[in-house]
């Protein structure tokens, strides 16, 4: 997976935030791979099929890939040109071959990819921007709404609320995921929906992401304070009243 360097979360949005990972376009099935807060994210995209598979690098096939067609020919080279780019390491260059992919065809894998691109060199907004039109195209694409979730935690203006939205709808496109399930976990837990992040930190820990455990016992002790905490106040206000 082709790592960015380390981000920051505003600290007014979250604390100790999880940046979802980026996946992007499978060339052919692979495991997948959990994120951890403090993490690099990686890239994430969707598969031909629609299914989450990750993947380090973009690929040139898309769903309706046809040789006698001339445009799609070229926004293929296009597509697989920019990821010769990214497996160098020229990120610039590769989005340049993918906005050219894009101008000659749309479809939801070089829009990804293009959305991939803006988000390594930091212009979040347009990250954005290639990602929603990628899901407007192919909507059932789990790793489109990861990447999405991720670039609104990460933006100058963070929007938890936006990132919790297409986490929980990649979790019900992809329930067997660990890496989204502990994404939005921390995604929940940095907003104080702790009930809710105990129960995915705990499919992810059931899934094989060992260091969910870590989470779940200090999401627990956060549950267990909050508990006391309400039950002192509930004592003071009886014992004000008698």
């Amino acid at each position: 997976m082709l790592h960015s360097t380390s981000v920051r979360v505003a600290a007014r949005a979250f604390a100790t935030p999880s940046v979802p990972h980026l996946r992007t376009i499978a060339r052919r099935a692979l495991s997948s791979r959990a994120i951890y807060p403090s993490a690099r994210p990686p890239l994430r995209v969707s598969s031909r099929g629609g299914n989450s598979i990750p993947r380090r690098w973009a690929t040139s096939t898309t769903p309706h890939s046809t040789p006698t067609d001339p445009a799609e020919v070229e926004a293929m080279q296009c597509l697989e040109q920019g990821t010769q780019k990214l497996e160098e390491g020229d990120v610039q260059a590769a989005k340049e071959l993918y906005k050219r992919s894009v101008e000659i065809k749309r479809n939801a894998s070089s829009l990804f990819n293009l959305g991939v691109t803006h988000y390594h060199l930091k212009e979040f907004d347009d990250a954005i921007a290639a990602w929603k039109e990628s899901i407007a195209l192919q909507p059932t694409s789990a790793d489109a709404h990861t990447n999405l979730a991720s670039a609104y935690i990460i933006s100058p203006v963070s929007r938890p609320d936006l990132a919790l939205h297409h986490l929980h709808i990649a979790a019900k496109l992809s329930p067997e995921d660990p890496e989204i399930a502990f994404n939005l976990a921390a995604v929940l837990e940095a907003t104080g929906q702790l009930e809710e992040a105990l129960e995915y930190y705990k499919r992810s820990k059931e899934s094989g992401v060992d260091r969910a455990a870590m989470h779940i016992r200090n999401v627990s002790a956060k549950i267990l304070g909050k508990q006391m905490q309400a039950a002192e106040a509930e004592g003071k206000s009886k014992k004000s009243d008698s």
